[in-house]
């Protein structure tokens, strides 16, 4: 995620020269902290992503079993205790390192390719219609990596139910992927890479597009106070405030789970269907149409108000501890 701080500070005429990075170091930078901030959004937003996939998971030929979030949240606490909402947390953080670190890297291939297609010249920064190309870019491409990781997550996150609804015992991370290696091949570990490649290669150009156009408004907007050029020159080489940074991620994440939900959710119910069963998957549309036949557009949006909730603080912070970590520690 290119920031607009860092942006700015290349495209002055008065950066240093001998202050300038390689592509090798700014790569390593962005999977080393992307990885790290990644990490710490996971955390914060791992047991409200729990009861959004099993919101999103609830099957068709049963009576729902949760009226709404605050049911669910309720009834899974009631059942395994708070940290039975963390369940399966070792894929997705590992996920999360892989999804953000990917995203870091692939949104600066994704600004390499628009540089050299002629458009923009390197000495300028990128307007943002660019960034919102270079965000779908980086999404398309970490949804290969990603959609892997989250099948496993969703099959530990919401385990496998006996015909009468009653929940087998949650399986673990190795039992999960030696089942779907034994019954799917390897082809099985994509099984709902269409939803993740809509909603991440969406999502992240509405990610990176709405937190950079954040962030150029409250650079207007903070230039409009200076009383002097020189102190706008100066507003334009430091970072936002804390508080303007954190609202610019918070209104990323917002955007980006908002905007593509339905495909999310569609993904979730491939991705949580039972290995090895005698039935046969359904394909990303097939399962869209079952599922608007069966609760229409709300059934699509099921889960989707936590969700949002939960992307605002979690995103707000995967921003400020990647910049902080590019401003203050770079390599």
């Amino acid at each position: 995620m290119a920031t607009t701080e860092v942006q700015n500070m290349a495209a002055k005429p008065s950066h240093n020269p001998i202050l300038e990075k390689s592509a090798a170091k700014e790569s390593i930078e962005d999977i080393i902290y992307g990885s790290v901030a990644g990490i710490v959004g996971k955390y914060i937003e791992y047991p409200f992503d729990t009861v959004k996939v099993r919101l999103q998971s609830q099957p068709d030929h049963l009576p729902l079993r949760y009226t709404g979030p605050l049911d669910c949240f309720r009834q899974s606490i009631k059942a395994d205790g708070f940290l039975g909402l963390y369940r399966g947390i070792s894929a997705p953080l590992f996920g999360a390192a892989a999804e953000t670190s990917s995203l870091f890297f692939f949104e600066r291939i994704g600004r390499e390719v628009v540089y050299a297609s002629g458009y923009y010249s390197r000495d300028r920064v990128l307007p943002l219609s660019a960034l919102w190309f270079t965000g779908a870019f980086a999404g398309a491409f970490t949804s290969f990596v990603l959609t892997p990781i989250e099948l496993v997550k969703c099959k530990i996150q919401v385990p496998a139910s006996s015909k009468d609804g009653a929940p087998f015992k949650a399986p673990s991370v190795g039992s999960v992927i030696r089942d779907v290696y034994k019954y799917e091949g390897v082809k099985g570990f994509w099984h709902g890479q269409m939803g993740t490649f809509l909603r991440e290669s969406g999502g992240c150009a509405a990610w990176f597009g709405s937190k950079e156009t954040t962030t150029k408004m409250f650079h207007l907007l903070n230039e409009k106070s200076a009383a002097s050029q020189m102190e706008k020159d100066l507003l334009a080489t430091e970072a936002l405030p804390l508080w303007q940074q954190a609202i610019a991620g918070a209104s990323a994440g917002m955007s980006y789970n908002f905007l593509f939900f339905p495909a999310d959710t569609i993904k979730s119910r491939m991705q949580t269907a039972p290995v090895g069963g005698s039935g046969h998957h359904r394909t990303f549309w097939q399962e869209g149409k079952a599922l608007w036949n069966q609760h229409g557009l709300r059934g699509l949006y099921r889960g989707c108000g936590i969700t949002v909730l939960r992307s605002a603080p979690s995103s707000a912070f995967i921003f400020m501890v990647f910049d902080g970590l590019k401003r203050y520690l770079p390599m």
